[in-house]
């Protein structure tokens, strides 16, 4: 829902740093990687740019993941 949409922004503000714990895709961002976070898309993912190139979004409640900074 929106509601939810804008919680998960003003949780995730862009620039926040966030270290993969575990992504449940087919090709994920290994563990132990650390990405800002550059804006929240309408659907509550997290897009990400990460510090090995990759921008492959967050899914917040189905990936794992913590802020670090």
């Amino acid at each position: 829902s929106r509601e939810d949409v804008a919680i998960i922004r003003a949780r995730y503000p862009k620039g926040t740093k966030i270290e993969v714990v575990d992504m449940s895709d087919p090709q994920p961002v290994p563990s132990g990687t650390i990405g800002a976070v550059v804006g929240v898309d309408d659907a509550g993912q997290l897009m990400m740019c990460w510090e090995n190139g990759s921008s492959l979004s967050l899914v917040p409640n189905v990936d794992l993941f913590k802020v670090v900074g």
